[in-house]
């Protein structure tokens, strides 16, 4: 059945049912359909072109979800762009999608010439009007539902594209394979534009539970965290591992304050035995699923359940068991039989949105599902558990953000204080990034004449309006010369190597 057509229904027959709960002020069903009709219905009469992305620029709110649930009853995928972005990102994923339309939850930074835009204020009033509306043209098959850019190796991100089909898939194998309670009632953090929200969203949906919301102000500060924290009434939680972790410095964050509290799901970066332990401990009675999945196949494709047993087993915990319908394997390399993680199935991308190139790379076509090279390198026992070995490239994922160490090189470097600059990542002991280091030959000795807190400073301001938050260096390390490969480039693994000399 159509995912559209099966939310519409639930939202039907379920009117009344909170479906929204951001901090207390609450949406139904009811709301949920009678605005994404209304908005459907707009778009429609804007007469884009057949199957045309629309970029839903906002945050964590209800309208969001409302606006991306209208783009696909009216036919169209939508591109989920974070407020917090910066104006750059957004211009640069218009000119890569050609979006003919914005719906901006929240005003727009900047001008985009020729794009159509529904300001908030034009929303508020769509959304206040009652429109009958058919879903005579919903997403559907392989037609393109979603599309997520991560971050890109030339300073440009990649849009990966997921249809319907491959979200049908997803979404069919959470339902059914990690026995989700029946009224389910999920955590919603995770920003729109990260496809690990994915995750809690549509299962949630599609379950006809509810969604309670946390806010990037809100998570960003430990107090106000702390004290939303315990007004949830959540039994399915969703996140990266990091966010989890810093939940556990809240000493109420267990079992006797969270009663209903059954089900954990991470995925967006490597969960550590020592976080599955403290959970353990803090909530016995729940079960803690591990999953692993590039964006570029729908969220996750494997999984596996942290039992005692798993975590008596294994210091370095596995990332899980290929979905029945997906085939996952190790292109082994070694003697070690490590390689890297290949993935086909139905919920593999079909390829970067207007980059045939990137695409060919990254996808080998087949008869059935192409293939997919994650860059990630893996092991994999005679029973087809994989474990994760860390990336082939300079692809890093931090906080569970995907990170292109060359993209935030290609901002460093266009720095007018910068001559040559590198950032590498810190590991600490569970094989988790725990910081980003900058290496900075200056331009001139003039530059090296200032203190290095005062350049750094001067660096960071410049850099906070083309990077995204969780890419900042957290340290800058000024040196003369760096070293170099046989290529003449800057050998990047030895200043890594330089940084975690203990591997």
């Amino acid at each position: 059945m159509n995912l559209v057509q099966e939310i519409d229904t639930i939202a039907q027959q379920n009117a009344a049912r909170i479906v929204y709960d951001n901090l207390g002020t609450t949406n139904t069903y009811r709301d949920l359909k009678q605005r994404s009709d209304a908005l459907a219905a707009q778009i429609d009469r804007l007469a884009l072109a057949d199957h045309a992305p629309i970029i839903v620029y906002g945050d964590q709110t209800f309208n969001t979800i409302v606006a991306m649930l209208a783009c696909a009853k009216s036919g169209h995928a939508y591109i989920p762009v974070d407020r917090h972005s910066p104006a750059e990102r957004l211009t640069m994923i218009e000119e890569i999608s050609h979006a003919p339309l914005v719906i901006a939850i929240n005003a727009l930074p900047i001008a985009l010439p020729g794009v159509q835009v529904i300001a908030p204020a034009a929303l508020n009033l769509i959304c206040q009007q009652v429109v009958p509306y058919s879903l005579t043209h919903p997403v559907n098959g392989d037609q393109i539902f979603y599309i997520i850019f991560t971050s890109g190796t030339t300073g440009k991100p990649k849009g990966v594209q997921i249809s319907h089909d491959n979200l049908r898939s997803f979404v069919d194998w959470m339902v059914q394979d990690f026995g989700l309670p029946q009224h389910v009632v999920g955590l919603s953090q995770t920003a729109y534009s990260f496809d690990l929200s994915v995750m809690d969203l549509y299962p949630t949906l599609l379950l006809g539970g509810e969604l309670q919301a946390l806010d990037r102000e809100t998570t960003g500060d430990f107090k106000r965290l702390f004290s939303a924290l315990g007004n949830l009434k959540i039994n399915f939680w969703v996140s990266t591992p990091s966010f989890a972790d810093i939940c556990l410095l809240a000493k109420t964050f267990d079992q006797a304050h969270y009663p209903q509290l059954t089900h954990f799901c991470f995925c967006g970066e490597e969960l550590t035995a020592s976080t599955a332990r403290r959970l353990k401990q803090r909530f016995p009675q729940a079960r803690i699923f591990n999953t692993y999945g590039p964006t570029e196949t729908t969220v996750a494709v494997t999984a596996i359940e942290i039992t005692d047993d798993i975590l008596n087993r294994y210091d370095r915990l596995p990332i899980g068991y290929a979905k029945a319908d997906t085939r996952v394997w190790v292109a082994s390399t070694g003697a070690d039989q490590s390689g890297e993680i290949m993935i086909s199935g139905p919920t593999v991308s079909q390829g970067y949105l207007n980059a045939p190139d990137k695409t060919a790379q990254a996808f080998d076509p087949s008869d059935q599902y192409p293939a997919y090279h994650t860059g990630d390198v893996g092991v994999q026992t005679a029973d087809g558990l994989l474990f994760f070995g860390g990336r082939m490239d300079f692809q890093i994922k931090m906080h569970g953000y995907r990170i292109e160490l060359e993209e935030m090189n290609h901002y460093l470097n266009k720095q007018p204080q910068v001559h040559q600059g590198v950032i590498v990542p810190k590991y600490n002991h569970e094989h988790k990034v725990a910081a980003l280091i900058a290496y900075v030959v200056t331009k001139t000795k003039q530059d090296l004449a200032q203190t290095n807190a005062t350049l750094t400073e001067t660096i960071k301001r410049a850099l906070q309006t083309e990077l995204m938050p969780y890419m900042m260096p957290q340290q800058f390390v000024y040196r003369d010369q760096l070293p170099l490969n046989m290529n003449g480039k800057v050998d990047i693994k030895a200043l890594i190597k330089e940084v975690n000399p203990n591997g």
